[in-house]
């Protein structure tokens, strides 16, 4: 098995609690790290997993783990675990996993997992949507769709990302949430291959060349995928094709470093928003 036989990796470094008096890992912990892995793999999907299997009506329940042995991982290694679905039947699907350290293959797994019934654990057939999603992946096809457009047209799906960050989360009043400006906005949402909101943002009208962003929201089991930076892509991709000059947003602190990263600067000193704090930054196009 070779590295190149796996699309998605998850990077994790061998602590001192995994690791006996000789400093190699714990035999059993091998499958804690094939099960972080498989949860780093549904993110991939840009799959929030308890939300999506409510939607899809069942539930993943492991039938069977196997794990072979080849070398040892030592305290302080840096591991990459690739995990792959290699198989999906009429209800289990295997998903096949490899732990390397560089270009060492230290570890194989094998999860099977059967799509079953939550209330009563008997076996359901893998929806189509299920089977499309994974199926595209390991294909290497995306796993979002960004839209732009008006409140009429992506109003629901950037008001269910809101709600459940902004409300919900940051517990922001719903009152202060919503206001006017969201009609004569430009939206973008960002939906998964369920159809399900998974990012959203807004661009206002430009005043003097200047446009604002604002209400950019992540699906928390989406953040760190890169899905923000979709949204906030597409915004500006908008302004500069309208001729807008300048794009200016209200930072919460905690985001100053990812819109930083993306070439945003400071513009005056931080202040507090619905009582938290948030720093104006502004990026010219």
């Amino acid at each position: 098995m070779k590295r190149q036989d796996f699309r998605f990796f998850h990077p994790l470094r061998v602590r001192w609690a995994e690791v006996d008096m000789q400093k190699i890992v714990f035999n059993a912990h091998y499958l804690m790290y094939f099960d972080v892995a498989i949860t780093e793999y549904w993110r991939a999907l840009a799959l929030p997993y308890e939300d999506a299997m409510h939607e899809l009506g069942g539930e993943l329940y492991v039938k069977k783990a196997s794990v072979e042995f080849n070398a040892s991982a030592r305290m302080d290694d840096m591991l990459d675990i690739g995990m792959a679905c290699t198989r999906l039947g009429n209800s289990s699907m295997t998903i096949t996993g490899a732990i390397f350290r560089g270009e060492e293959h230290l570890i194989s797994g094998e999860l099977i997992y059967v799509f079953a019934d939550p209330a009563t654990q008997t076996s359901r057939p893998i929806p189509d949507a299920l089977r499309a999603l994974v199926q595209g992946y390991e294909a290497g096809e995306g796993v979002l769709t960004v839209r732009t457009g008006p409140w009429a047209e992506l109003g629901a799906g950037a008001s269910a990302v809101r709600t459940a960050v902004f409300v919900e989360e940051q517990r922001i009043p719903r009152e202060e949430e919503w206001d006017a400006a969201d009609q004569v906005a430009l939206h973008a949402v960002a939906h998964n291959r369920l159809g399900q909101a998974m990012a959203t943002g807004r661009l206002l009208p430009a005043e003097g060349g200047v446009s604002k962003i604002g209400r950019m929201a992540v699906h928390r089991v989406l953040r760190g995928t890169g899905v923000g930076r979709q949204i906030l892509t597409a915004l500006m991709d908008a302004a500069r094709a309208r001729g807008d000059r300048t794009v200016r947003l209200s930072a919460q602190r905690t985001a100053e470093g990812f819109y930083r990263r993306l070439g945003y600067t400071p513009v005056g000193e931080p202040y507090d928003e619905v009582g938290i704090p948030h720093l104006l930054m502004e990026k010219h196009l």
